[in-house]
Order: structure tokens, then sequence, then C-alpha cells
């Protein structure tokens, strides 16, 4: 018996390696999915994490909630609640078994999809992309305008025709997209992105007709609403009818009510604004006319004011002027040399008063006088110093050591001329001087003493001559 084994050219598989590979199959393979079902084996670890099994009559699927998307569900789930829950698929490869790895869970039944549809706006709100601060303005003349919509559906004929009416200047481009059914949501991201990297389009139409809640799903995707929240262009959005609210409408920079309201709201009135300009024409032409008219009134006015001013008017009435002045110029002359004669004689009169011939002698005369009475002055005074000096010069040589010389006694002075009376002026080896009447003696002291007689008896001095 022969028994089968690998060739060279064969790979084995380590557990390990296959279920990391099929794990990668199973993670590329599905998208992101909703599972509905009742839920058993619910765990609840000290991680956070929930760990349950999702299950129906015939199978049941093990699934991971992990805590930080715990924050996103409304009601705690327990043990035997039909869930409506979504997630991606993967692999736990230490023991193989495939899982689902839930982001979202609901509860099941009427209601569920509006439910979802709760939970996306609110999560979106508190990420702000329904913030009035990002939204973009609605350009108020678009001279080209996208639009994203089914090509089949009564939604883009509408569209088309409300564009036609209100602003048939627009050049129209659309981007064909499914609006209902499982791959609508990629399609109207890629028709997106497409119309917002046209830079022509000034502004995108996102439009559909109405329906139910199931048939709009596609504009409550979340990827759709950030892709939105995403693109450069402004864009108008119109889902379904007035009631119908989706998650584009809130993300989109301009929610209207039906897609034929999307097409107005994107378009300016261009009937209205025809007849607009009709009435400001008017206006303006019956504004232009009444200026018109001021301004004629106003050169009438200007023109008689000429007239009235003209150069030969006023140069006649100048004439007239001077003819009147002229008159009075020459007797205002006449008066004013009389005067000045006037003035002059009396100035002469005055002149010949104070003619300097008349007060030179005026002046010789007092000088004459002023002369005799320095003369007389001066012999006066000479008199008066004569007689007070002769007295003074006997008081003095009353009291001159020079009238005591004459009488026989000596004046004793050192070389600096000081008069040398006291023992104590008097040293040994000084040079001193000794003034007579008429003769001086050079000497110096070999030798002081004081007299024994007394103050009245005359100092011995001896010294050398």
């Amino acid at each position: 018996m022969s028994i089968l084994a690998p060739g060279p050219e064969t790979r084995v598989y380590h557990p390990a390696e296959l279920n990391s590979e099929v794990r990668l199959h199973i993670e590329a393979g599905f998208p992101r999915l909703w599972l509905s079902g009742e839920i058993s084996n619910l765990a609840r670890p000290a991680s956070g994490h929930w760990y349950f099994t999702i299950k129906d009559e015939k199978a049941q699927i093990r699934c991971a909630f992990f805590r930080p998307r715990k924050h996103q569900v409304a009601v705690e789930p327990k043990n035997g609640d039909q869930v409506l829950i979504r997630g991606r698929l993967s692999l736990y490869e230490p023991r193989g078994d495939y899982q689902l790895i839930a982001d979202a869970l609901l509860p099941a039944g009427s209601g569920a999809l509006q439910q979802a549809f709760a939970a996306l706006k609110e999560k979106l709100e508190k990420e702000g992309l329904f913030a009035a601060g990002r939204k973009q303005p609605i350009p108020r003349f678009p001279q080209q305008i996208a639009i994203v919509t089914s090509t089949s559906g009564a939604a883009i004929r509408d569209m088309l025709v409300t564009i036609r009416r209100r602003w048939p200047v627009a050049r129209v481009r659309l981007y064909p997209s499914s609006v209902q059914g499982e791959p609508a949501a990629a399609e109207l991201i890629r028709a997106l992105q497409a119309a917002d990297g046209h830079q022509a389009n000034e502004v995108i139409i996102l439009g559909r007709g109405g329906g139910s809640m199931e048939d709009l799903q596609a504009f409550n995707d979340e990827p759709l609403a950030r892709a939105l929240a995403a693109l450069n262009t402004p864009v108008v959005c119109g889902v379904g009818h007035e009631h119908d609210v989706t998650i584009a409408d809130w993300v989109a920079d301009l929610r209207a009510a039906t897609p034929t309201a999307a097409a107005e709201a994107a378009t300016p009135d261009g009937p209205a604004l025809s007849q607009r300009v009709q009435l400001l024409q008017s206006r303006l032409l019956r504004t232009q006319h009444q200026r018109l008219e001021r301004r004629w009134q106003q050169l009438d006015s200007i023109a008689r004011r000429l007239a009235n001013q003209h150069p030969a008017r006023q140069l006649e009435a100048h004439q007239q002027r001077l003819n009147e002045l002229q008159p009075r110029l020459e007797r205002a002359w006449t008066r004013t040399l009389e005067q000045a004669q006037l003035a002059l004689s009396m100035q002469q009169r005055r002149l010949a008063s104070r003619h300097p011939e008349r007060k030179l002698a005026e002046y010789k005369q007092h000088n004459q006088a002023l002369k005799q009475r320095l003369v007389r002055a001066t012999r006066q005074a000479l008199r008066q110093s004569g007689q007070q000096l002769a007295e003074t010069a006997r008081a003095l040589n009353a009291v001159s050591p020079l009238s005591v010389l004459g009488r026989g006694y000596a004046l004793v002075e050192d070389p600096q001329g000081r008069v040398l009376t006291q023992v104590g002026d008097f040293s040994e080896g000084q040079s001193i001087s000794t003034r007579f009447d008429q003769f001086m003696v050079e000497s110096t002291v070999t030798k002081v003493s004081r007299n024994e007689a007394g103050p009245a008896s005359r100092p011995d001095t001896n010294s050398d001559t």
C-alpha cells in the first residue's frame, strides 16, 4: 500500500500560519456588515470588553465588542436580547474561531434603522461635521453646476427643468450614480469626488426622489458623510420629500427639502433678476432724467448770472464809478496839497527860529561865560590848596623825625627800613643804618646790653662802622 506524502514543491502550513492567512482573506473579502440575531453567552471581563454570541435557530457567530466603542451604545445588552449589530469579520488566530468585531449595536425590530440613524447623527454631530462654521457659502451666480444623482429618476428631470427656467446661462454637468441599494453609497462617493475634482464646477447638487427610510439608507452612510465633509466645492443636498431628513442633509453646506428645491437653492431666480434689472433700469432712467432737468435749470441760472456779469457791463459800471470818483480825487488832492503847504510854512518858520548860526552864537556866548567862571574857580581853588599845603607842611615838620635829627638825634633802621627802638629789635651781627641830619652811617651790631641807669640814660650800643 502506497503512502501519500507532500512533494518538495508543496507548502506545509503550521496552524498559526494558516490562521493568519485565513484572517487576512476574511477581512479583505468581507466589508463591514450588519448582523441580526439573539445575544447569548454574554461575558463582561475586567478589561471592559464584551464577548458574546449572536445566534438564530440554525447557527451562531462569536462577537467581540471592545471598550472604546461602548459609549456609542444607548442600552447595555443582556442575554436573550434581539439586536442589530454592525462590524467586520475577522479570525481569532489562537483558537481558529472566526468572529465579528462589532462597532455598533442597536435593538432589533421596528425602528432599528431609525435608531442607527440617531446613533450616527449623534456621533457625527459630536465630531463637528454638522457645525455651521465649517459650511461653505453657495455662490450667487454659478456658471457651471454639477449634479450627482441617478439618470433614470424624475429628480434629474425636475432639477434640469428648474435650472433652465431660473438660470439658463449656467452649464450643467451630470455625474450619474445609483441612489439606492448596496453599492449606492460607494458610487455616490466616487461621483461626488469626481465633481469636486473638476475646477469649473462651482456648486454640486446631490439629490434623489422620495422613498422609504430603507430606500434612502445610502444617504445615511457614514463614509458618504465624511466624504461630503471633505469636499472643497459647496454642496446643496435635496433628498426625498420635505419630511425626509438624511445624514447627508446635515453634513451638506445647504439642505433643501426636495431635488427641485435644491436646484432653486443653487441658482438665482433669473426671471426675478431680469424683472429687478428692468425696474432698476427704469429707476435709473428716471433718476438720470431728473438729474438732467436739474442740470438744465442750473445752466439757465448760470447763464442769467453770466449775462449780468458780462465784462462789457462790468466795464460800464466801473467807468461810471470812475467818473464819480475823479472829482472827489481832485478835491481831496487839492485839500491835501494846501495842508502840505501850510505845514511846510510852519516848519520853515520853526527852522528859521532854530538856525545853526543863531544857535552857534548863543553857544559861543554861553561858552565864554563858562570859561570865565572856570578861570575864577580855578584860581580860587589854587589859593585854597596852597594855603592848606603850607599848613600841612608846618604840621608835618613839627612831628617829623628829621626835624629831631637837626637837633643832634639819630634814627636807627634795619635793612628793610624798619625803625629800631627796642632792645629786642637788635641782635649781634645785625646790619643797621643810622640816619643823622646830614648823613647816614652803615654799621654791624657787635654787642647788645641794657643801661644800668634806667630808662632815662642813653643806650650803650657798641657797633663797628
